[in-house]
Parts: structure tokens; C-alpha cells; sequence
């Protein structure tokens, strides 16, 4: 069962900067921040029945067809909701604690729908199989045995970072993934998801992600107040400060957006003289510019892509799976960095993913990705998507999705040409350097004892 394979091939192309990444994220993952042992009498999930659970838990119905009676029928459990927070149960982390297998060693039948062309594992369907599996922790940290259906609409509003640690991720070994709340507010929760492969019998870190889901009333139209949590022991609590502090880094974040504040001195500094290494020497002129050598305009480092939004790619809710959507990012980044890099890109962070709005079944979803900072050999790629209603003609955007992706060789330098442009380079430097610090810290963060 499982997978047999050896430690060498493939895994053995994982260069230097792969390698420091990997000691840095194992770290992170075994670090001063690990939980307590918590699966101890928990069960596995297949990965098969994560949205089959989450439909049970919300009263959704399989066939589209009664999708607008499955909904009205929600409307009834408004009557289940706390008034106000302190109605609630409080809840320990243990309580949320979930595993799930995906068995793509012992169930050779599942692995087509995860393979790529490189005989690895397709991370976009990572992406959705997380965000399916985060909705599920939180409903399992607030839904009460007294009822089976829950009165919350619990939907992601934040991706807020997956770091890997794996440069492959092998489409013929069994994988796990185990997560739980790590952090409560009013009507938000903090998810802190952990995923694994086996090699040689041995499960070994693959990734660590976090995400931000917020709960809503039976009809999704306002907020609902969620369980609150309560550590139990040191870990917990240095894990649900964490958890505290990485709303105040989010706020903080959002608060010095260059698209509210003007760049810093030293951000100033990097764009004039981007502009001065550009100027034609042969003229006086401001407009005549010239590429530098190994470099490429910003305007010429995008790729786009529609997609028709259909029932198929629904969630509980009959709005668009926000896995759906993220894994169509991603694959739309990869190209770009694929294209820009000239060779296969692997994938090192998500980060600051916000779903600013819902999707809807029938839309049209554009997507717009923009290599917008490049380092030695890492490409940071920007995703717009936004829809497009035919009606109004009106452009909405939906989703902002920041990747950093590593490609094998030294990639050509990107060039700004725009004040706009400029701005989005400093906001992939802002990204950029935010991974490589969490990066450096996890590195130096002490081992657990």
C-alpha cells in the first residue's frame, strides 16, 4: 500500500534554493508552533467524500435542477443562529481536527484526474481539495450534534499563505492532509491546514497552508457569529497568538497598499532609477526608452484566458467553487512563468489570495496574469480575474492571486514602463520579499523539543 518509491530520481533535481526553502518550511512545520498530537481516535477521510459531507452538512442538493428550492429551504434555519457570540459553546482545536487521505498510491483509479504532463501532481487540484477541506474544519468547529444541517454559509475569504517544501509532489504515493481552527474572532476563523506525502513508508511535510473563512447567515447575506476557541496548553496558545497577530499583519498589510498610499522613499528610489537605466542616452527625451539587455517589458510578460462558469464547478452554495477558481489561477500563472522562464516553473508560495466577491453559475470569469517581479531565478506572477456581465457590460473584479514561482535557469529582469506598471512590480517586490522573509524566519525558528 502506498508508495514504494526511492528516495533518489526526481527528487534529487531539487537545487540549492529548493533546499533551503525545504529546510526553512520543515522547520516551519515542526517548529515552535506544532500542535500537540490531535489524531488520536480520529478516522481518515477519503478525499472523495470531503464535498459529499459539506452538501449533508448545508442541505445542498446534487441535482442542479433543485438548487433554488435547496436554498429556499435554508431560509427556515435563520432561527438557529446565536444572537451574539457568548451563546455559543467554546471549542478546542482538537475539536476542528481533521484528516483526510488521498490515496494515490493504493487507488491507482484517482490518479489521472491529479496527473500532469510531467508525471507529477496537478497543483491546482491541490488547491481545491484545501479549500473544500477548510470550509469542512470550520463547519466541523461549529456545527452542534443536536441538528444535522448547519444555519451558517461558511464560504473562504482569504487564502493567506501555502508555502511548499517539496519540489514534486509524486502522482503515485498516498497523500494526507490534516488541518484544524487555529485562530476564532466574532464571525471569522483561522484554518491552518498541513499536507503530507509517503515516501518509503514515512510521511514527510509537503506544504503548510493558511486560510481565512468567514461565516454567514443561512442565506449568505450577512455575518453569523462562530464558536469561540479556547487553547488547551502552551503550543495552543502560542499557536492562537500566531493567529492573532496574523490579522493585524493582514491589516497592516492592506492599510500600506499602494493602491491607498504613495511607495516608500526607497521604493521611489528603485523605480527612478528602473526609469534612468531605461533612458536613450542618444536623446534628451523622456519618452525614448530602451530595454536594457536580458530584460523584458512588463507589457509583454502576460497571458489571458475565459472561462464560462457552469453548474459543474458549483459549490454548496450554487455560487462558483472557490477552488475551481484558484486552480484556474494557478494554471494560468504557471503558463505565464512557464513562457516567460522558458522552462518549467515549480511553484514555491501563495500568498494574499482575497475573495472580494462570489462567482456566479453562468458567468463569464476573465483572467489576466502579469509576470510583475523577477529575482535571479524566481518569476512572481499577479492574477486579475474578474466578471464580466453581459447585461451592464460591467467589469467586476472577483480575485487578486499573488504566486512566486522558481524556474531552473536565471530568468531575464522585468521591466516596468509605466507609473502603473512600476506599481505593480513594487507590489510583487512587496510579495516577493514578505515569502522570503517568512522564509529566513522559519529557518531560525527553534526546533520543537
Amino acid at each position: 500500500m502506498g508508495c514504494g518509491r526511492a528516495r533518489g530520481g526526481r527528487l534529487c533535481i531539487v537545487k540549492k534554493t529548493t533546499s533551503v526553502l525545504a529546510r526553512a518550511l520543515t522547520s516551519q512545520s515542526n517548529g515552535s508552533q506544532s500542535l500537540p498530537d490531535m489524531s488520536e481516535g480520529h478516522l481518515p477521510i477519503h478525499v472523495n467524500n470531503v464535498r459529499s459531507r459539506l452538501r449533508a452538512i448545508v442541505g445542498a442538493s446534487t441535482n442542479w435542477r433543485d438548487h433554488v428550492q435547496a436554498m429556499q429551504e435554508r431560509k427556515a434555519l435563520h432561527t438557529l443562529l446565536a444572537q451574539k457570540q457568548e451563546d455559543l459553546p467554546p471549542k478546542k482545536m482538537k475539536d476542528s481536527y481533521i484528516e483526510v487521505i488521498l490515496p494515490l498510491g493504493s487507488q491507482p483509479e484517482i490518479r489521472e484526474k491529479y496527473l500532469n504532463v510531467h508525471d507529477s501532481v496537478r497543483f491546482g487540484r491541490i488547491l481545491e481539495d484545501l479549500d473544500s477541506l477548510g470550509v469542512l474544519i470550520c463547519y466541523t468547529h461549529t456545527n452542534p450534534e443536536s441538528h444535522q444541517r448547519s444555519p451558517l454559509s461558511i464560504v473562504t475569504a482569504l487564502v493567506d499563505k501555502i508555502n511548499l517544501c517539496k519540489k514534486v509532489i509524486y502522482p503515485d504515493c498516498d497523500i494526507r492532509f490534516t488541518g484544524n481552527v487555529s485562530w476564532v474572532g466574532k464571525t471569522s476563523m483561522e484554518v491552518k491546514m498541513h499536507m503530507l506525502q509517503e515516501y518509503d513508508g514515512v510521511y514527510s511535510p509537503v506544504l503548510d497552508a493558511t486560510f481565512v473563512m468567514v461565516a454567514r447567515d443561512p442565506e449568505n447575506k450577512r455575518p453569523a457569529f462562530v464558536n469561540p476557541l479556547i487553547p488547551d496548553g502552551p503550543k495552543e496558545e502560542e499557536v492562537f497568538k500566531q493567529g492573532a497577530l496574523n490579522k493585524i499583519k493582514r491589516t497592516d498589510f492592506n492599510t500600506t497598499s499602494l493602491l491607498k498610499m504613495a511607495p516608500t522613499a526607497e521604493e521611489r528610489n528603485i523605480v527612478h532609477n528602473m526609469f534612468l537605466n531605461t533612458l536613450d542616452t542618444r536623446t534628451v527625451s523622456f519618452r525614448s526608452r530602451v530595454l536594457p539587455p536580458n530584460s523584458v517589458w512588463m507589457e509583454d510578460a502576460k497571458l489571458k484566458g475565459l472561462q464560462i462558469c457552469h453548474p459543474q464547478e458549483r459549490n454548496v452554495f450554487n455560487r462558483i467553487f472557490g477552488g475551481f477558481l484558484m486552480r484556474k489561477a494557478f494554471e494560468l500563472g504557471w503558463a505565464t512563468a512557464c513562457s516567460y522562464g522558458g522552462s518549467r516553473p515549480f511553484i514555491v508560495s501563495v500568498d494574499d489570495i482575497m475573495f472580494q466577491r462570489p462567482v456566479e453559475i453562468g458567468s463569464l470569469l476573465l483572467l489576466s496574469a502579469q509576470v510583475c517581479y523577477t529575482e535571479k531565478n524566481y518569476i512572481q506572477i499577479r492574477v486579475h480575474s474578474e466578471v464580466y456581465d453581459t447585461d451592464t457590460k460591467e467589469h467586476k473584479t472577483t480575485n487578486i492571486f499573488h504566486f512566486t514561482f522558481m524556474s531552473e535557469n536565471e530568468v531575464p529582469q522585468i521591466v516596468p514602463k509605466t507609473y502603473g506598471e512600476s506599481m505593480l512590480y513594487l507590489d510583487g517586490k512587496r510579495h516577493f520579499s514578505a515569502t522570503m522573509k517568512e522564509t529566513r524566519e522559519a529557518m531560525n525558528a527553534p526546533a520543537a523539543a
